[in-house]
């Protein structure tokens, strides 16, 4: 995989960046512009190179169709305003788009094409709608690497037609998760939630021949502390998890991976309800367990403490009401000031995580914080990702 940081001569070249500027909009308002900001560095290293950038990313599901809500303008807007430049949106149809229509006169560097997901074609990865894309640029630069678990026309079926990089935060990325699950310096931990553990299953598989420990948290605990014979009153379990999880605590035997759960939760009678710290063998019939409680969090800030490499993905709690987010932000702290004292490689990732740093302004005190979501959790089980592949 070839990076655009390798590519010497950029000079008045025309770059098609796919990017991921879905960000969350709320009438008009990004909520949340972690996604833009990530992507900052490889836009101004572009500039700094003197090529001018086509800008190709998508927002929300409109599938095919023109979606006034869904338009990429208020993500121009953010960026005019955090690049301090003038940057064009383009709403004409992408498929009578050519060349020549981009940059009308020299001093424009930036054009952002309007959202990938009004044309259908996209979603489809068709060979025609990519090869049309490629035509508008010399090279093509895919630095959306939380897209790449997709094999869309402007991840996947484009790199057929035109010299194609991968951009400085997909590099990030790569190098990040390859850390955490090749070039591994033990001992390694990896703290997990969310709130089914069949959707998170395969990764836990694929780490437990490479993890010293795994933590598990969120709603997903509840169902091993219903597997080992607690009550769990009226808190999230999925069910027919029962040879799940005996498959995952026979396998970790054998690869000699340590399970751990929460030993002690802090409950509600609902969501917004007082905390009440419980041990596992007093949780009642009308409990909610929504977070973890101290004991627990003893044990895991103990294990941060002896380890060299950190993966954390899922809060530990309901961290959305404060009555329920203790677990999660010690756990953010401990890592944190293992970080500060260079003692620990730390990777977050996951929305939930991110929003949880982002509560406490935590996210750049980590090694590395993914936003890619899916693209984060398909690497993590192990499967090859199309726009990985595309660019190898």
């Amino acid at each position: 995989m070839k990076s655009i940081k390798n590519q010497a001569d950029l000079n008045q070249k025309n770059i098609l960046l796919r990017l991921d500027l879905n960000v969350p909009l709320e009438n008009g308002t990004i909520t949340d512009t972690t996604r833009i900001d990530k992507i900052l560095p490889t836009i101004k290293y572009l500039l700094e190179k003197n090529a001018k950038i086509i800008i190709l990313s998508h927002v929300g599901r409109p599938k095919g169709k023109v979606v006034k809500e869904l338009s990429l303008e208020p993500i121009c807007e953010d960026l005019k305003i955090k690049l301090k430049t003038d940057i064009k949106l383009i709403t004409k149809n992408i498929r009578e788009i050519n060349s020549t229509d981009l940059f009308k006169n020299q001093n424009e560097k930036i054009v952002i094409l309007e959202n990938l997901r009004f044309y259908e074609e996209e979603e489809k990865n068709d060979n025609a709608f990519a090869k049309h894309l490629a035509s508008l640029a010399d090279i093509y630069v895919n630095d959306a690497f939380s897209c790449s678990h997709r094999a869309h026309a402007s991840i996947f079926k484009i790199t057929k037609f035109i010299t194609s990089y991968s951009g400085l935060q997909f590099d990030l990325e790569i190098e990040a998760l390859t850390k955490i699950t090749s070039e591994i310096k033990k001992p390694i931990t990896c703290i997990i939630g969310g709130s089914k553990i069949s959707s998170k299953i395969n990764i836990i598989k694929n780490l437990i021949s490479k993890f010293n420990n795994i933590i598990i948290v969120g709603g997903m605990a509840n169902n091993i502390l219903k597997y080992q014979g607690y009550e769990i009153g009226k808190s999230l379990q999925e069910d027919n998890c029962h040879q799940i999880i005996e498959g995952i605590f026979s396998l970790s035997k054998k690869e000699d991976c340590e399970i751990l759960f929460p030993e002690d939760v802090v409950v509600g009678k609902n969501l917004n309800g007082d905390p009440t710290i419980k041990e596992l063998k007093d949780i009642s019939k009308d409990d909610l367990i929504l977070d973890i409680g101290p004991k627990s969090i003893k044990t895991i800030n103990n294990l941060i403490d002896k380890s060299n490499t950190i993966l954390w993905n899922g809060p530990a709690g309901y961290f959305e009401n404060p009555n329920f987010a203790k677990g999660s932000i010690q756990i953010a702290k401990k890592i944190v000031e293992k970080n500060n004292n260079n003692t620990i490689y730390s990777v977050a990732g996951g929305g939930d995580t991110v929003s949880l740093l982002n509560t406490i302004d935590a996210v750049n005190s980590f090694n590395f914080v993914s936003t890619a979501g899916g693209a984060f959790l398909e690497f993590l089980e192990g499967k090859e990702l199309p726009g990985i592949k595309a660019l190898n």
